[in-house]
């Protein structure tokens, strides 16, 4: 029987999901991208070549793994073909191994220059999108005006829908957002040009991952952003436009819920974020400015500095609680070590690493959490970085504390929990070595 397993961010995104898939990708057969589209942007090092992916699976660079993009990603037929020619001038070959499902929405030029308009028009109140049509076109899916892959495989069908589509779009541009029409022919012109690469990748992906299942195949679920970026469940409105939390790998795919086994939770030992929106642990000072320096805290997809805080425990509480998470791993705390040390700082309390009133604590569920409450005492508990910064020592804890922290300043962070893997330095094949066969995939006892 195969383990199916969903990938996800517990925070604001940026918590390290590629490195994790590309690092358990030999255990599966096929890597699943199920929402999101071009917004995303997974880092990926290896042997020290950097390769960023913002649209096909992390899956990509292993032979042997088939990469799949479900009907709940929005596909820009530019970005994708830009992407995959990268990868192919490195020796990828991207057309042999991706396979695209008919029922992902097409981005058009119009979509992005909707996204543009409406963020300045919004001014002071703008969400901080990547300006890359994911929210427009998200918003014609809804509306079912939104052209589908599918549509590429009839020139008149695209046409006409292209036609009705471009109308809707050019009316808003002109008369909503007072900025240029687009232009028809433009766009039909290049989607005949992009129709020739991505007719042979399109499949019935939900039919793919069912034979997948029957034979007993491995399945990784590879999720977008963070679950506070989700649309229903996040920091409204400054969120994505699609589902992030772990029940989109089920819509987004094809895939029955029952057959996602483990939920895989990845966690940042401290929290970032881009763009706008609350952020209740952010960092305003040098501790701030050191962290975002030390771990290189720009967008992979916008190049954006990414906003910079300490770790937030009821965040992640909630992440656990909405998305089942059944397993974690714990990346970067690192360079909480080299943020609190650059900043000439000899010990700190607990709470100014966690947050007033944020803790871990060992509770009757599956993975640490905060108390229902959200609150120990941490008076008098000292966390004390050892010389040059590279591991740390807690005293002041009670016995009723003994296993209420995750000690972030320390390389390997001890926890009771059911199952923890933890990532220290930067996350690749080379540095990682024989860890990445730690990663729990299941639940232990």
């Amino acid at each position: 029987m195969g383990k199916n397993v969903v990938i996800i961010g517990t925070q604001w995104g940026d918590e390290g999901k590629g490195k994790i898939v590309d690092l358990i990708t030999d255990k599966a057969s096929s890597v699943v991208r199920f929402q999101g589209g071009h917004n995303a942007g997974h880092t990926l090092v290896i042997e020290g070549n950097k390769t960023v992916l913002h649209l096909i699976p992390s899956g990509i660079l292993h032979d042997n793994v088939e990469c799949l993009i479900g009907n709940g990603v929005v596909i820009s037929l530019s970005a994708l073909i830009s992407e995959a020619t990268k990868l192919i001038e490195s020796g990828i070959p991207v057309y042999d191994r991706l396979k695209i499902s008919p029922g992902c929405p097409i981005i058009l030029q119009s979509h992005e220059a909707l996204d543009a308009a409406k963020e300045i028009k919004l001014a002071s109140q703008a969400i901080g999108t990547t300006g890359r049509g994911i929210g427009p076109v998200y918003e014609d899916k809804v509306a079912r005006r939104a052209l589908r892959i599918s549509d590429l495989l009839d020139t008149n069908k695209l046409a006409t829908r292209l036609t009705e589509t471009l109308e809707y779009h050019n009316f808003l541009l002109k008369n909503y957002y007072q900025v240029d029409e687009l232009n028809f022919d433009e766009i039909y012109t290049t989607l005949i040009e992009q129709r020739q690469i991505v007719l042979p990748l399109i499949s019935d992906v939900s039919r793919i991952l069912e034979k997948h299942q029957l034979k007993g195949k491995n399945i990784l679920f590879e999720g977008a952003q963070g679950v506070f970026l989700d649309i229903d469940h996040g920091t409204y409105p400054y969120v994505t436009s699609s589902n992030t939390v772990s029940a989109a790998a089920s819509i987004g795919s094809g895939l029955g819920p029952k057959d996602l086994n483990h939920v895989l939770g990845i966690i940042k030992a401290y929290t970032t974020r881009v763009g706008s929106g609350p952020f209740p642990t952010e960092l305003f000072d040098a501790s701030g400015e050191h962290l975002g320096k030390v771990g290189v805290e720009f967008g992979a997809t916008t190049g954006r500095p990414r906003r910079c805080g300490w770790f937030d425990a009821n965040l992640v509480k909630q992440s656990v609680k909405i998305s089942g998470i059944t397993d974690i791993v714990l990346t970067t705390q690192h360079r909480v070590v080299a943020t609190a040390n650059g900043s000439g700082i000899a010990s700190l309390t607990a709470s100014s690493l966690i947050g007033s009133g944020y803790v871990f604590t060992d509770t009757s569920s599956w993975i640490v959490a905060a108390t229902d409450d959200g609150v120990i005492d941490t008076s008098g508990v000292t966390i004390t970085l050892a010389s040059g910064g590279a591991s740390a020592t807690v005293s002041g804890i009670t016995q009723s504390q003994e296993h209420a922290f995750i000690v972030f300043a320390q390389k390997t962070a001890t926890v009771r929990a059911k199952t923890l893997t933890t990532v220290s330095g930067d996350i690749t094949p080379s540095t990682i070595g024989g860890k990445a066969n730690s990663i729990s995939l299941g639940k232990t006892d």
